[in-house]
């Protein structure tokens, strides 16, 4: 070979080495920075209109991408009963500034759209061949049947959660909330007609386009929290089930001229001194209230944020934390101890507390995603249950649920009393302060109490409070009798 010929294949290789890692810095390097630039319009409009993987249920698509030609958009995102999953799905929008997005399509995007590294070789392989590029599919752990028994359950007038979970491994059967609305409504490529329907719907008393109620809306908790001072009094080791305490009617707050009553619709005030599982029964506030400022802020500080206060989640949608901040004086320790004061909890975190009693003490992560498979259905993810933390020992565990059964069969619990099996439950009222006379009405439990499977939490926020009595026991029994089987 010649100095010439040898000098024209270096330069020519050279040429090709230089383009080959110009295009891959391209394609690989600086995909992310090029996609997000707002200049790249081009991108944009084709990354909103590119087929997103399919979210599914029990196999059966309930959001999907098809073909449109009727926008400059290649398809369009649609949902199947939305009424049901809009709170768990959320929406894909085109709209700009955009995409918009939230749910699973929002927590989930990079798989939905491709873009995730797991699907790394699908992006150079459509890159090459020039097919297009499919988002993967994500199978949910929900249950359909139960999911639409819920919705059916709780009636349009009323804002209302239910959610039923397998409390041996965290997996989300049920996450229901009303009111609910269309996610097709909100998946347009109209701008203005995106815009519009936002706005009437942000009209909807209680309804939350953006974020999930059930794991996004700490409120009071009220007597339902009482499952945290319960576990702190029993792990100081000066409390037991049987162990006899003053049960006064009001009790005086230290340094002010208030006074915490006991709850008045139960039957507290029979006996002015009960053993601590009769007044759990029956949901007595002074016995609590005293407890709690006898051990202090740090025992029910550490009781709280063992079972998952005061910490954000990912399920893969985010969880907003519950609270138990910093409290004033012992007058505020002893109304956060039965669930007022500055106290709030998510409908999801009082699901975890039942679901940590009745899993022996172990809390397991919650989980909504059963699988994540790519377009050629290979395996992309996978989640194991996983402990998210060990609250409490089995014979504290053992003592709750000897207490919250009590609640149901002699207790303010009674409307979730099963002929078939026992349910462990407790019940809670909690005074919004809004001056309107509503209550945040729950209840939270699990069953059967000798052989926990399922853990199941029911709130209504701003209801009357017989009316919130009534829904929160009963559909807590129609949900645990249509899941644990004969």
């Amino acid at each position: 070979m010649n100095n010439a010929i040898r000098h024209t294949w270096v330069v020519s290789v050279a040429m090709f080495l230089s383009l080959f890692v110009a295009l891959s810095l391209t394609q690989v390097v600086f995909t992310d920075s090029l996609n997000s630039d707002p200049r790249n319009s081009r991108q944009l409009i084709a990354d909103a209109g590119a087929p997103r993987g399919p979210i599914t249920v029990d196999g059966t698509v309930i959001a999907e991408s098809v073909p449109s030609d009727t926008t400059q958009y290649d398809y369009q995102r649609i949902y199947h009963e939305p009424e049901l999953y809009s709170h768990i799905t959320g929406y894909f929008s085109v709209v700009t500034p955009g995409p918009n997005q939230s749910g699973i399509e929002y927590a989930l995007n990079e798989y939905l759209s491709g873009q995730s590294d797991a699907q790394f070789f699908d992006r150079i392989s459509a890159l090459f061949t020039g097919d297009t590029l499919m988002g993967a599919q994500v199978e949910l752990t929900l249950d359909p049947e139960l999911q639409r028994l819920a919705y059916d359950l709780i009636p349009n007038d009323e804002r209302g959660t239910i959610i039923l979970t397998d409390l041996r491994t965290g997996e989300i059967k049920v996450m229901m909330s009303k009111p609910s609305y269309d996610t097709n409504e909100l998946a347009v490529h109209s701008t203005s007609q995106f815009h519009e329907t936002l706005e009437r719907l942000e009209e909807v008393e209680g309804l939350h386009l953006n974020y999930n109620v059930a794991t996004n809306n700490p409120i009071f908790p009220g007597s339902v929290f009482k499952l945290v001072t319960g576990l702190a009094m029993l792990e100081s080791g000066d409390y037991e089930p049987d162990t006899e305490l003053e049960n006064p009617s009001e009790l005086e707050l230290p340094l002010t001229e208030s006074t915490l009553p006991n709850f008045a619709d139960g039957g507290c005030h029979q006996r002015q001194e009960a053993e601590l599982n009769w007044i759990f029964a029956q949901s007595c506030n002074t016995p609590f209230a005293a407890a709690a400022m006898d051990l202090g802020e740090d025992a029910i500080l550490e009781a709280a944020e063992a079972y998952g206060w005061n910490e954000a989640l990912r399920i893969p949608i985010y969880v907003q934390p519950s609270r138990f901040p910093e409290v004033a004086d012992d007058a505020e320790l002893a109304r956060s101890a039965i669930g007022q004061g500055s106290v709030t909890a998510t409908p999801l975190q009082m699901n975890m507390v039942a679901s940590a009693i009745g899993n022996g003490g172990t809390l397991m992560q919650p989980q909504m995603v059963d699988t994540i498979r790519g377009s050629d259905l290979q395996l992309l993810s996978n989640p194991e249950p996983q402990v998210l933390n060990e609250v409490m020992d089995r014979s504290t565990a053992d003592a709750l649920t000897e207490m919250m059964v009590a609640t149901v069969e002699e207790g303010t619990g009674w409307r979730a009393d099963s002929g078939r099996f026992q349910v462990a439950a407790k019940t809670g009222t909690a005074q919004r302060g809004d001056g309107d006379n509503t209550v945040n009405s729950w209840i939270t439990g699990f069953a059967p109490a000798d052989d926990p499977q399922y853990a199941v939490t029911v709130v209504y926020e701003g209801i009357e409070m017989s009316r919130g009595n009534e829904l929160t026991g009963s559909q807590m029994l129609t949900m645990l009798e249509a899941v644990i089987e004969e």
